[in-house]
């Protein structure tokens, strides 16, 4: 039968010495390899549970930077968006300055001598910018009658006669058209061809248009139409980059519906969130007008195609109209901007957040490294100490063995 070995006072006080130190020294070392001083519940249940608490928070917090991050980009995005149009809205305005300043002028001398009809009065009907005038000529009227006939029609002295005192002369600064080549022949001017498709002239609205008279030179009316085309041209331009202004799949600027929204979350729990709505910034929700609609002040005149910026009162409510999609622009940029510096705001914020979690669970789980270095090397001495003085407890049973010798 096995029997216990009798050790004396000293060397079971220097044993279990001994073996508090090699404890020790293995939690030191665990300590040092990974870093915690609470690598589980056993070690401190109230640290490791609070600190397991803290860090899924954190990552919780981390998994929505990236859905905050997305968001900044998505509002950059469209605010770059806008200032884009809004570019594009300034080049708009360049082409309404550029119209407003190209002078339109009709001028020309007839061809053959005035001559009034001598079996009844005749009707001339001719537009100015597209406004409707007609001017009745008395039967065998003179000349002169006829020049201050045209003019009261027209509202303007725009007819004057040559020096022969024969032939009428036509200087107007403005377009000025014919409804039939017999209101141009009854006045002395060479008959222009028909043009039932309204090629050669500024509106296709006019009844029964014929071809400008040779005798006769219009000016300005070609360019304003050109300037119109490059105007529906950046129209297009607008409503491209408006559609273009998008991230991952988002774009703010498509669409003022509700349904066109960007939800930023900035808490677990959702509690804690903001809600950018999207614009229309189209050429259509800004309220720009294609020139080819149909124009208010000239549609009683018969000039429908508003699209060729004839009438300077079109011209002018379009620079209106572009002046008001800049105020409406502003103020989305505005709003952006305010919601982008709340975003980044709290980006910052759950950055500071997060590292104030993981500092807090380091806090409660982290060893300090020089701390427990110094107490490696301690407990190193100490295990040496306790070695020398066991030896010296055994050193009286080393006596009765020398004498048993």
């Amino acid at each position: 039968m096995a029997t216990d070995v009798t050790l004396s006072a000293a060397t079971r006080q220097n044993l279990l010495s001994l073996q508090d130190t090699s404890a020790l020294t293995a939690l030191t070392q665990n300590r040092l390899a990974t870093g915690k001083k609470v690598s589980s519940a056993l070690d401190n249940p109230v640290n490791f549970f609070t600190a397991q608490s803290l860090n899924s928070r954190s990552g919780d917090l981390g998994g929505l930077l990236d859905g905050i991050s997305n968001g900044i980009q998505t509002i950059q995005a469209a605010n770059q968006g806008i200032t884009s149009i809004q570019k594009l809205v300034d080049q708009a305005k360049s082409l309404t300055s550029q119209a407003l300043a190209t002078q339109l002028n009709t001028s020309g001398t007839a061809s053959t001598a005035f001559a009034a009809s001598t079996s009844a009065a005749t009707a001339v009907t001719f537009y100015v910018n597209g406004a409707e005038k007609t001017a009745t000529i008395a039967t065998s009227a003179s000349i002169d009658t006829a020049i201050a006939t045209l003019n009261t029609a027209a509202g303007s002295s725009i007819f004057s006669k040559d020096t022969t005192g024969t032939k009428l002369v036509l200087n107007a600064a403005s377009d000025i058209e014919f409804q039939a080549s017999t209101d141009q022949t009854a006045l002395g001017f060479s008959a222009g061809t028909a043009d039932s498709a309204g090629t050669d002239y500024y509106g296709t609205g006019l009844d029964k248009n014929v071809k400008q008279s040779a005798d006769l030179a219009v000016i300005g009316v070609s360019s304003r139409k050109a300037l119109s085309e490059q105007y529906n041209a950046l129209l297009t331009q607008i409503d491209q980059l408006a559609r273009d202004a998008s991230f991952n799949g988002v774009n703010l600027l498509s669409s003022a519906d509700d349904s066109n929204k960007l939800n930023i979350q900035f808490n677990e729990k959702d509690t804690s969130n903001l809600s950018v709505q999207g614009v229309d910034a189209t050429s259509s929700g800004l309220d720009l007008t294609s020139l080819n609609s149909t124009s208010a002040t000239a549609a009683a005149a018969n000039q429908t195609n508003r699209g060729n910026f004839l009438l300077d009162a079109d011209i002018k409510a379009t620079a209106k109209e572009l002046g008001s999609a800049t105020d409406t622009l502003r103020s989305q940029a505005s709003t952006f901007g305010s919601n982008l510096s709340v975003v980044q705001n709290r980006q910052d914020f759950t950055k500071n957040i997060i590292n104030v979690l993981d500092t807090g669970s380091a806090n409660l789980t982290d060893a300090d490294l020089n701390e427990e270095a110094a107490n490696s090397q301690a407990l190193t001495t100490r295990q040496s100490l306790g070695i020398s003085a066991l030896s010296l407890a055994n050193q009286a049973q080393q006596g009765v063995l020398q004498l048993l010798r």
